[in-house]
């Protein structure tokens, strides 16, 4: 039954096209110069004044190019640019804008970051790019106010992921924006370094991290959806992020994690639906500064094996309001610790089975959380190996059977929900992304 039910789970996390897919009709063609395919584009982009516009003719246009000065190039989706040295277009200035085209082919050399598109300046506007067969997708680096939207990119798909380049990347970029992009088969979609940032309404499918947060603080994700990945969000060493509205579903094998914080602090997690992931939530010191604070307010937290693990007892975190339902374990906490430093407030839990005698929709009595098996994986870590062995029920059985091996609390609920609350927010279905 549990197996139909993630099965049913998976379905719901794959279901229309991808945003900028399913967006409205194709960019208005503006006025400007055109360029015929297989003309040299490099000479027409040194030769054009400053802030004019570039149509890209339907065909094959080589790269690689190189943008110094502020200019608008624009093309169809059948405008493709092709490079296989260097990164194909790179743009290193103010004030310019990538509209419309195909780009495909790139070096590939990490160390020197070769990629499809690599944008450096202010004012810089990357708008319903698809980019293809690049060892980075689009690279934003050291950029203020630049704008990603509705762009595509299709990563090489190694099975090693780490010879896969990154799908998105921002580095030392502030006050920007990545909008409706998707992002397949690639790397991470990464945010290093860089502050005050909004990403919103991504798709981001096989890929290592849907979004990877290192250093980088007060940034905005919100409507995106992150499927297959290994893991949908990590947050690392930042302070200030905010997660709404988002499915983070399907991150597999024993690394599956929905969301990992490490050493974060000020994260506000809310009313997003996390579905059979290995782990929904993972926190590793976080919050680490005595001065920050953690919430988990109003998610979904479903199918999980472990519902949230905590590397070591947490405090300043507080979850309200969630629904945990057929999870294997609602909590786990390395070493000996338990989570009783946090505060779980009125949450629902399938595996409560209390009593409301005044009606409120509150349990009477708590809900406690204690679990043998769980507790020993806690202090010895090599036990995960029998992970769901009978042997391990074995242990859960003696555990609830005989007091002298009763498990200690690992989780305290005072006045837990009878019945999930009315979700304020349920993901649209995706039918998961397409290859051009």
């Amino acid at each position: 039954m549990r197996s139909l039910f993630l099965f049913c789970l998976g379905c719901a996390a794959c279901g229309g096209a991808t945003a900028h897919e399913a967006a409205a009709a194709p960019l208005p063609r503006p006025a400007g110069v055109e360029v015929p395919a297989g003309a040299d584009l490099q000479a027409a982009i040194d030769a054009a004044a400053p802030g004019a516009t570039l149509l890209l003719a339907p065909g094959e246009h080589r790269g690689p190019v190189r943008i110094a000065k502020p200019l608008h190039l624009f093309g169809p989706p059948e405008a493709c640019i092709v490079g296989s040295e260097g990164s194909t277009v790179r743009v290193q200035t103010d004030a310019a804008s990538l509209r419309g085209f195909t780009v495909r082919g790139s070096g590939q050399r990490f160390d020197l970051m070769d990629g499809g598109v690599w944008l450096q300046g202010k004012d810089l506007v990357a708008e319903r790019l698809t980019v293809r067969d690049s060892l980075f997708g689009i690279l934003v680096e050291g950029c203020a106010r630049a704008v990603v939207r509705g762009c595509s990119v299709f990563g090489t798909g190694l099975p090693a992921m780490g010879l896969r380049g990154d799908g998105i990347r921002l580095w030392e970029t502030n006050d920007s924006e990545v909008v409706d992009c998707s992002v397949v088969d690639s790397r991470d979609l990464v945010v290093w370094y860089s502050s005050r940032n909004r990403l919103e309404h991504n798709r981001v499918y096989r890929s290592r991290y849907g979004t990877h947060f290192m250093y980088s603080h007060d940034n905005t994700l919100a409507d995106s959806h992150y499927v297959d990945c290994e893991v949908g969000v990590f947050v690392m060493y930042s302070r200030g992020i905010t997660l709404r509205r988002n499915l983070l579903a399907r991150a597999g094998g024993a690394a599956g994690i929905g969301l990992g914080l490490k050493e974060a602090g000020d994260v506000v997690v809310e009313d997003n639906w996390f579905l059979a992931n290995t782990t929904g939530i993972y926190a590793d010191a976080s919050p680490l500064d005595p001065a920050h604070h953690n919430r988990y307010v109003r998610n979904v937290v479903r199918g999980h094996e472990t519902a949230v693990k905590l590397h070591s007892a947490v405090k300043r975190s507080l979850f309200a309001d969630n629904q945990f339902r057929d999870n294997g374990a609602v909590v786990a906490v390395g070493g000996q610790g338990d989570a009783l430093g946090a505060e779980f407030v009125g949450n629902h839990y399938d595996a409560y089975r209390g009593y409301d005698l005044d009606g409120d929709g509150r349990g009477d009595v708590a809900f406690e959380f204690r679990r043998l098996s769980t507790q020993l994986e806690g202090r010895f870590p090599e036990l995960a190996l029998l992970h769901g062995a009978p042997a391990m029920g074995l242990v859960d059985m003696v555990g609830e059977v005989l007091p002298l091996f009763a498990p200690k609390v690992l989780l305290r609920d005072a006045a837990p929900r009878m019945a999930p609350s009315p979700t304020s927010w349920t993901p649209k279905a995706d039918h998961g992304p397409r290859h051009p």
